[in-house]
């Protein structure tokens, strides 16, 4: 693998791109709506090892393979990120595996 999955620097954890795909399966959530909790619980457990949580972040990416599904995406992204962080959202041409959703976030570190 040629990328980190979570590098800390500067009091922040940078975390690389997650998909909403369920680590104990494998599987890849058929929704837009399954694909963005699993992608912000995925999120949730990599901040959680490097010192941080979600009410943490401070940015996020998000990328949708077709920009239409955006409202069922943010009603669901909305449930996990209470804190409202800056975000920037685009459309990308192709996600790894088929992705409907791919996030990334910087958050600050717990302290």
């Amino acid at each position: 693998m040629s990328y980190s999955h979570a590098i800390v620097s500067g009091g922040l954890v940078w975390l690389s791109g997650q998909l909403g795909i369920d680590p104990a399966t494998g599987e890849l959530g058929a929704t837009v709506e399954e694909q963005t909790e699993r992608a912000a619980k995925n999120l949730a457990a990599a901040l959680e090892a490097a010192g941080s949580s979600l009410d943490k972040v401070v940015k996020t990416t998000c990328f949708l393979s077709d920009l239409s599904l955006f409202a069922r995406f943010n009603e669901t992204y909305a449930k996990f990120f209470v804190s409202k962080p800056a975000r920037s959202c685009v459309q990308a041409a192709a996600l790894p595996k088929g992705a409907l959703v791919e996030i990334d976030v910087v958050a600050e570190i717990s302290g």
